[in-house]
């Protein structure tokens, strides 16, 4: 059954929480609890509605990849289980059932640690005005959605609001100092080829997305969400044609009709229609399905 969407997430007895656009942040003292509303942005404004149970979906995908890439690198998560959340939090577990996580808390490293493996999106705009992407040069003649020679690391800049801005690695040095810049580098390409290689055995390609890293008791480990349609770019692999925009397993569908009714991206958004609503949690869905291979959530 497809419930409201849940929008805000209020937890009496706790202090405000930290808002994003999508997820509600609990400072726990020693710990985070992260909730992932049903909300849903697009050209970085908030829609009036959102998509029931987007939050769970991204939940269970990103509990998904943190068990797969943990023998890759440390993640932020203590606990999913609401059974074993504090006792003030257990009479709320209607509410966090599936869309919530207890995490470790990190000192944020200030970059989105953004892996591209196919040419789209920004990506594409600045190969066509310069032949390189955040200073990495690529091979002349690409067209766009052109799967790329191997993956590139081209980090953006981690802002509080607006929009996040692409920076050269030489820049990235010069924010977190050398031994961090390697390392985030590193671990990025890593996790995006094994979660590339699985995925497109399930009939996805990803096409990019970007992780978030932290400090953790003196070493680094991933944070936030990881590896769903918020975050990354999903394709299906059997519409995968090269050349063009392609189908994707995301919020393309609020994108699209924003577009369609020439909404001029300036606040307050309209409301969504409940068939854009209805596909696009579908998609969700589907994207899920495929990576999990589970059927319900």
């Amino acid at each position: 059954m497809v419930e409201e969407a849940v929008l805000t997430v209020a937890l009496p007895g706790f202090p405000k929480p930290k808002s994003g656009k999508v997820r509600e942040i609990y400072d726990l003292g020693d710990r985070l609890l992260i909730v992932a509303t049903d909300r849903v942005s697009a050209f970085d404004s908030i829609m009036p509605n959102g998509i029931p149970d987007k939050g769970k979906i991204l939940t269970q995908i990103s509990l998904f990849w943190f068990d797969f890439t943990k023998n890759i690198i440390e993640n932020h998560l203590l606990t999913a289980d609401v059974s074993r959340y504090p006792e003030n939090l257990k009479k709320q577990g209607a509410l966090l059932e599936k869309r919530s996580m207890i995490g470790k808390k990190a000192k944020v490293i200030p970059v989105e640690c953004v892996v591209r493996g196919y040419l789209s999106g920004s990506g594409w705009s600045e190969y066509q005005k310069t032949g390189s992407i955040c200073g990495v040069k690529l091979p002349s003649g690409l067209k766009e959605s052109d799967k790329l020679p191997a993956p590139i690391f081209t980090p953006t800049t981690k802002a509080e609001s607006g929009h996040d801005l692409p920076i050269t690695e030489r820049e990235v040095v010069d924010l977190v100092g050398a031994d961090t810049a390697k390392f985030v580098k590193e671990k990025t390409i890593a996790i995006y080829k094994a979660a590339a290689d699985y995925a497109d055995k399930k009939g996805i390609i990803i096409a990019d997305t970007k992780f978030e890293f932290g400090f953790y008791d003196n070493h680094i480990i991933l944070i936030d969400e990881i590896l769903t349609p918020d975050s990354s770019r999903f394709w299906p692999k059997d519409t995968y044609k090269p050349g063009g925009a392609q189908f994707s397993f995301d919020k393309q569908f609020v994108r699209d009709y924003l577009v369609s009714i020439k909404w001029d991206k300036e606040p307050p958004a309209p409301k969504l229609p409940e068939e854009v609503v209805k596909k696009t949690r579908d998609k969700y869905m589907e994207a899920f399905r495929r990576l999990t291979g589970k059927d319900v959530l």
